[in-house]
């Protein structure tokens, strides 16, 4: 964390800007509350910055997430956590069904489906994909976000260890 906290406002984005996809204004802002003492301080920082930030940059942010299991380009991490759990091999009647639900879910919430995927499977996150459809605007949106911070979590623990 010492090396962290001893960068400029510039080198901490360079380093940290893509642990919310594609948002390095997440790194920007929580640049100012420290220092860190520790991984976890660094990623609450960085939650209270989503949390205390408007509605048009909340959606921004969830907007700047893939499908999960499309064949388009994606930052690396996102495409390394794909991977992970096999979303990058479905076979093309599993790819079908995982687009159908993705187009599903976009239509009702406009956003795509995002899932901190470490832990689950394809069939996993099948089901969460259905079983949240089911949920209303405002519960979806707080899911979705809630989300976000454990893929945010899980990538600095690993960015931090590595």
């Amino acid at each position: 964390m010492k090396d962290i906290n001893n960068m400029s406002q510039e080198e901490f984005v360079k380093e940290l800007g893509w642990i919310f996809e594609h948002s390095p204004w997440i790194a920007e802002r929580a640049w100012g509350a420290g220092p860190f003492t520790s991984a976890e301080q660094l990623h609450e920082s960085m939650v209270n910055v989503v949390e205390h930030s408007s509605l048009e940059e909340k959606l921004g942010l969830l907007r700047a997430h893939p499908d999960l299991a499309t064949r388009v380009h994606m930052a690396d991490a996102s495409v390394k956590e794909q991977q992970g759990v096999g979303l990058d091999s479905l076979g093309e009647e599993e790819y079908e069904e995982f687009l159908s639900l993705n187009d599903s879910y976009k239509e009702k919430f406009n956003f795509p489906f995002i899932l901190a995927v470490k832990g689950h499977n394809k069939d996993s996150i099948k089901e969460a994909m259905k079983t949240r459809l089911n949920l209303d605007k405002d519960a979806e949106l707080q899911e979705a976000l809630n989300q976000i911070y454990k893929i945010g979590q899980f990538r600095l623990e690993d960015h931090v260890q590595n």
